[in-house]
């Protein structure tokens, strides 16, 4: 957690308390988001591992961009453009994704062209809590059927071939992690293992945020914030006063 820091010497006593008191389950203040991310295997070929693209993170970089991915037979998109912050004043975190003309061929033979003119993720936390939403532009899902520009949490189609589940495309998908933080994906598709008839294994994601909770608030410029600094250092101060004062009155009677 980054903690802006001021001239007065009582911010130093309030940083160390807050930082004590901060939870262990989780790092507040934490962002970050990407633009598109893949680990697929299609008919027992070699896998295809793609690292998080323009990746973005509050510690920096906080933005990014990517000119498009281009993977023949699986993705292809336009720009992307990822941005994580943080607002040390608030405590608060933000976290954004958003992919350009997106076209899946991951599952063209199935359920036709899939696209979209613009597909967003978005993360949020505040000191009230954590929350994410998705937006989608100009979205053609083909024969999978249809979803809102703004469809509701952990929304999912499913992918089938003969009547077989061989796969899930999950919109807005909204994942509460263990270490209390929020990951949302705009688009993520599944390639469901052991199933008869699967064309592959493994996760295609297209534009992610995840934020964790919010950081400790810390207003010393001014108002209680200010006295509460200046209280801690008066405390601070006084054990060094009293011994100070001692040694004075020590010398005088010498």
């Amino acid at each position: 957690m980054r903690v802006r820091m001021t001239g007065l010497a009582g911010v130093v006593a309030i940083a160390a308390l807050l930082a004590g008191a901060a939870p262990a389950s989780a790092a507040p203040g934490d962002a970050s988001a990407y633009g598109a991310k893949l680990n697929v295997t299609l008919l027992g070929n070699p896998a295809v591992n793609a690292e998080p693209f323009a990746a973005a993170n509050a510690n920096g970089p906080t933005q990014n961009t990517f000119a498009g991915v281009d993977l023949t037979g699986i993705l292809k998109t336009g720009v992307i453009n990822a941005s994580a912050s943080r607002d040390d004043k608030s405590g608060g975190v933000y976290s954004r994704a958003s992919t350009a003309d997106v076209r899946v061929d991951l599952l063209a033979k199935v359920t036709g062209k899939i696209s979209a003119e613009l597909v967003e993720a978005e993360c949020q936390a505040t000191q009230k809590g954590l929350a994410g939403k998705s937006k989608l532009a100009g979205v053609n899902l083909g024969k999978l059927g249809q979803v809102n520009a703004h469809p509701a949490a952990n929304t999912v189609l499913d992918v089938q071939l003969a009547g077989i589940k061989i796969a899930e495309v999950i919109f807005n998908e909204q994942i509460k992690n263990d270490d209390g933080s929020l990951t949302v994906n705009a688009i993520h598709i599944k390639l469901l293992q052991g199933k008869l008839g699967s064309i592959g294994t493994g996760d295609v994601i297209i534009s992610s945020a995840t934020c964790g909770p919010a950081g400790l608030p810390i207003p010393m410029a001014s108002g209680a914030g200010l006295w509460i600094g200046l209280g801690l250092l008066g405390v601070a101060a006084a054990p060094v006063a009293f011994v100070a004062l001692r040694r004075r009155a020590s010398l005088n009677a010498a």
